[in-house]
């Protein structure tokens, strides 16, 4: 560890630290442009500057100038001050006075720095250079005039996106940023590079003039859209929200998210459900609370009553629905609704057991049936990490684009009863072998055969466990910690033909088996489900009610309300409240810190925000053969895979521009 002084304070810094990182240690803020920590080191901004003994007598760009052993290193010399002026000065030639009509007004690195480190005039009397927009997509608005060119989106495309969608034309002052051709930036993770973006270069096409940062309320979420958690803060005006943007979290998202997670807000507010519906002779008609409870009493279910919890719901919701049907004698309860059924009798079998950071350090990897890039793109950008450290990885499954290098293993799950030479002989020389199994994989019945594969590969070392379920929906984990799966699936609620089906936002179920029962929906969207129902009880989304969510790994988070629900609607638990006075049951909780106590003292593990501890992966069943095919993955169209995304004009727009062509060609 090199000793370094920074403006008189003498640090250890670690091997391999820049300047810039060993300034950062001792304190000091050092402006930049260019650097940024998750990205390669371009050093073309400039701004970084500082003075280095020994070194010549001239300011060094600190982000790319490695830390050695004696360096004194100034950051506040006359030398320094009068440099970064200068840089400021040049960056600010061609910039044009857009502060006032900016959408980064506000939250602008340019606009705090010329502040803080710039002069307070311009020498520069000439023309501005102009430069004509991008066309980047519907969710990237360019004024490509504002650039300064210091390549954060480029390098995010190719190193974390591993998309090389967008690139430099010409040089110096004619230098332009634009993507290929012109053509929309097409992948899961693109506006990440408007966070990234330190001007006004690169801003939210939907969310262009609706509000400034200071008008915003923020609140602490999870974005919901599929099971990895992602840490996001909802920004809220009135009782709309505005926009979602990630929150740093090294565990979980890093600094990035999914554009369907950062998008699909605009979707609360439409076709939600704001009143009672219940039907009658065929239709659904305006009704009051007090009709819809005595309908449902009506019914008489007894304990002929079962829940089916939908992808996006809290585990509060799910936990009021089991008192519920566990005060009426039921216990047909099931998460998922589109008819996958796999053994639960052990969680450490159907959890992300390597954690989504660990995945990172693996060096062999088999994924099985999941399109990773549709169905969790953190997670392959995890993956991306592993492959540029040299993990080999495997594929079985319909071929798909995953941004590194795989080898293709066919779509036959057969290769799983006798493994092949190369599969083989890579998992064994690998010291942190992994096997990521998906939705497809399960819906073949793969899990047994692919636990086989612990023993086979040693997947589980000390420090160790390679076993990985990634699952697609925000409310999976948390439905089976608290028991909502049946063991023989949703076919044994069919079979039972209950007389009230209770649908906890429940969009992607076949409802039709249900013909005979009284079907009664609590959701926020005019979706599938509500189509379905007998009976509609409006309630909050995700961002409407606090709640608990579990991820694909086990870990447990806390989502905040951040605006209130729109008409009538109510949170869920308090519906299910309700319900119970209405068929005459007590349910144990009258507030949501009751209801909260009472799952936490029967699952302790979602009182606390971590990593919950499903103990050892039992031993697998060595008679279990692999059979079937893999044709087709779960998720045919990345932005339209929730009932909020599916009322998202955004999201209808991305799917229709972004994957139409895709999906037709698929089609025929």
């Amino acid at each position: 560890m090199p000793k370094v002084t920074v403006d008189g304070q003498e640090i250890d810094a670690p091997d391999g630290a820049t300047v810039l990182q060993a300034c950062e240690m001792a304190g000091k803020e050092i402006p930049r442009f260019c650097y940024h920590e998750r990205l390669s080191i371009a050093g073309n901004c400039r701004m970084c500057l500082v003075e280095v003994k020994p070194g010549p007598p001239k300011p060094q760009a600190s982000c790319a100038l490695p830390a050695t052993e004696g360096q004194e290193i100034r950051t506040d010399t006359q030398m320094v001050k009068t440099a970064r002026e200068g840089v400021m000065e040049f960056l600010l030639i061609n910039h044009p006075l857009d502060c006032p009509i900016c959408d980064q007004g506000g939250e602008c690195d340019l606009q705090d720095q010329a502040m803080a480190y710039g002069r307070g005039g311009t020498r520069y009397e000439m023309n501005k250079r102009a430069v004509t927009e991008k066309y980047m997509g519907p969710l990237i608005k360019t004024i490509m005039t504002r650039c300064i060119h210091c390549t954060r989106c480029v390098r995010f495309s190719e190193e974390i996106a591993g998309v090389d969608e967008i690139g430099a034309l010409y040089r110096g002052e004619d230098m332009q940023i634009t993507t290929y051709l012109e053509q929309a930036a097409e992948h899961e993770l693109s506006a990440n590079v408007i966070d990234l973006c330190p001007v006004g270069a690169l801003t939210s096409r939907p969310y262009a003039f609706e509000a400034r940062p200071w008008e915003l309320k923020k609140t602490l979420s999870i974005d919901v859209s599929d099971a990895v958690g992602a840490n996001i803060t909802l920004y809220s005006k009135g009782r709309e929200v505005m926009r979602a943007l990630p929150r740093i979290n090294d565990d979980v998202n890093e600094e990035w998210v999914s554009d369907k997670g950062r998008y699909q807000v605009d979707g609360l507010m439409r076709r939600r459900l704001d009143r009672v519906f219940v039907r009658r002779e065929g239709k659904l008609q305006p009704a009051s609370w007090d009709e819809a409870f005595g309908l449902i009493a009506d019914a008489k279910p007894g304990n002929s009553i079962a829940a089916v919890a939908g992808d996006l719901v809290d585990c509060e919701t799910m936990f009021a629905a089991k008192s519920l049907l566990g005060a009426l004698g039921s216990d047909m309860l099931e998460g998922r609704q589109t008819g996958m059924d796999y053994d639960v009798s052990s969680l450490a079998a159907v959890n992300f057991n390597s954690t989504l950071a660990g995945i990172e350090t693996a060096d062999a990897i088999l994924i099985l049936g999941s399109q990773i890039r549709h169905e969790a793109p953190l997670v392959n950008v995890r993956l991306r990490k592993a492959a540029k450290r040299g993990a080999k990885i495997f594929v079985a499954g319909p071929e798909w684009d995953p941004t590194y290098p795989v080898t293709w293993l066919g779509e036959d799950l057969k290769f799983l009863n006798r493994i092949p030479k190369e599969l083989g002989d890579a998992m064994k020389d690998a010291e942190r072998p992994a096997v990521i199994l998906g939705g497809a994989a399960l819906a073949q019945g793969a899990l047994g055969p692919a636990r086989k594969l612990v023993d086979k590969f040693g997947l589980v070392k000390d420090g160790w466990n390679g076993f990985n379920v990634l699952h697609m929906s925000a409310a999976r984990m948390g439905g089976l910690m608290l028991g909502f799966a049946q063991k023989g699936g949703m076919a044994d609620i069919v079979s039972a033909k209950p007389k009230v089906l209770l649908s906890l936002g429940a969009d992607e179920m076949d409802y039709a088996p249900f013909e005979g029962s009284l079907k009664v929906y609590i959701g926020h969207h005019g979706d599938r489900g509500a189509h379905a129902a007998d009976v509609v009880l409006p309630a909050a989304s995700f961002a409407e009610k606090d709640g608990t969510y579990v991820n694909t790994e086990g870990r447990v988070q806390f989502a905040e309300k951040a605006v209130f629900a729109p008409g009538d609607a109510r949170e869920d638990w308090t519906i299910i409240r309700a319900l119970a006075d209405a068929l005459g049951v007590s349910v144990g909780f009258d507030s949501f810190a009751e209801l909260q106590a009472a799952m936490i003292s029967q699952v302790p593990a979602l009182g606390e925000e971590s990593l919950a501890d499903y103990g050892a992966l039992p031993k697998a069943d060595g008679g279990a053969k692999a059979d079937g095919t893999i044709s087709h993955y779960p998720i045919a169209d990345f932005y339209l895979t929730n009932p909020i995304a599916r009322a998202s004009a955004t999201m209808q727009q991305c799917s229709a521009e972004l994957l139409g062509p895709e999906l037709q060609e698929a089609a025929e």
